[in-house]
């Protein structure tokens, strides 16, 4: 196994960061996500139109680039380091590919090269706060309870003259408020044999009312969805199955999650470094005190640990590679852990002014926190790994 990157995939990385650099600094990050759509739609048009990015791990037949998750995750890193506001992760990671898995051949014609483009943007809406369950990242319900069914609540579907109609509500979409098309997890069938298709909703269709929701990471906006009787298609046909695509989805999500956190985080510890470095003491830089290097050696070993067991998720994802079901949870595990750990350094190191809401530094430590409710929390994904690898089983049972 040759681990180094390719002159391609570093390209990829270098170009995006200079991109970042350039366009999405602390003013224009707090700039955007006080707009309506929590994004910048000229810094999407700019990924999208100059790098390709959500298209990157969609097939040149589909109008993407052909690259793989390893790509994508690269890109999530790099996104992740500057917090950069964008649909990419309800989009690219998502969205594409449930409609590549699912989608019939017309619909993947008519969605997937505009997607690529950047001209549609997407999001997964998931009932109720299970879109880890839902994922398979810390549980996995085989029978689709998390999304509700008859009296349990969720999203309900049924077939109605021209198509299928939607009715429910559906919480804490990832830019659920701004996105163009929705994926959306409903029952049909009645509540005793009621089984979860995926349908998709037009973001104008009639019926469907939209609320972007204040989030404790306000540069990961999200939104609540209402749906009134309101017109769907059916994505593939009634055969697909919708719970375990989402479930293989979840280790490809977990993966580009896992690095989009390790850069973060990496960047966070970066800030601090050089912080501790300028300011004084006591005649003295902060750094050069013993404990301070230590605990900064610390969190830098935990970052380290964390973008290696990123980049294997990635690359388990992306083939068959050994302990591939588990190493997506595990390594979203380690590098929320590493990203809380260094946000939390960099708060405390920062004094005073690391706790202000001028400093970018709060912004990285609610991510990590942000993260956590949607995708966690650690000890849930590590137990649903461990479960899944059987590691607590007694021999012979």
């Amino acid at each position: 196994m040759d681990a180094r990157f390719t002159d391609e995939q570093e390209e990829i990385r270098r170009t995006l960061r200079d991109l970042l650099d350039k366009r999405c600094g602390p003013q224009e990050l707090r700039a955007a996500v006080d707009t309506p759509a929590g994004h910048d739609r000229a810094l999407w048009t700019a990924l999208a139109g100059h790098l390709g990015l959500p298209g990157l791990a969609l097939p040149e037949t589909c109008g993407g680039v052909g690259g793989t998750v390893t790509e994508m995750a690269l890109a999530c890193e790099e996104t992740g380091r500057a917090l950069a506001p964008t649909p990419l992760l309800a989009t690219a990671v998502l969205a594409a590919p449930l409609l590549l898995a699912l989608g019939t051949g017309a619909q993947r014609a008519g969605l997937l090269p505009r997607i690529a483009s950047g001209g549609l943007t997407a999001a997964l809406a998931v009932p109720g706060a299970a879109l880890a369950t839902a994922l398979a990242l810390t549980g996995h319900d085989r029978r689709g309870q998390w999304a509700g069914g008859g009296r349990a609540g969720g999203v309900q579907a049924r077939r109605a003259e021209g198509g299928w109609r939607v009715y429910g509500q559906v919480d804490q979409v990832l830019d659920g408020h701004s996105a163009e098309l929705l994926v959306v997890a409903g029952h049909t069938g009645g509540y005793a044999r009621s089984r979860v298709l995926l349908f998709l909703v037009r973001g104008d269709a009639v019926g469907l009312t939209r609320v972007r929701q204040t989030a404790l990471d306000a540069t990961r906006p999200q939104g609540r969805i209402q749906l009134r009787d309101v017109p769907a298609e059916l994505l593939g046909d009634e055969a697909a199955d919708a719970l375990s695509a989402l479930a293989r989805l979840g280790g490809t999500a977990a993966a580009c999650l896992a690095a989009e956190a390790v850069g973060a985080a990496g960047r966070v510890l970066e800030l601090t470094v050089e912080y501790v470095g300028q300011r004084e003491q006591f005649g003295r830089p902060v750094g050069s005190f013993q404990a301070v290097k230590h605990r900064l050696a610390d969190a830098y070993v935990q970052v380290q640990a964390a973008r290696s067991a990123a980049y294997y998720a990635a690359w388990a994802a992306a083939g068959t590679a050994p302990g591939a079901e588990t190493a997506g949870s595990l390594a979203l595990a380690q590098a929320l852990e590493a990203l809380r750990r260094a946000a939390a350094e960099g708060i405390q190191l920062h004094g005073g002014i690391g706790f202000t809401w001028e400093h970018e530094a709060h912004l990285y430590f609610k991510r990590a926190a942000g993260d956590e409710l949607l995708f966690g929390p650690v000890h849930r994904l590590r137990a649903h790994a461990a479960d899944a690898a059987h590691v607590f089983e007694e021999a012979g049972t």
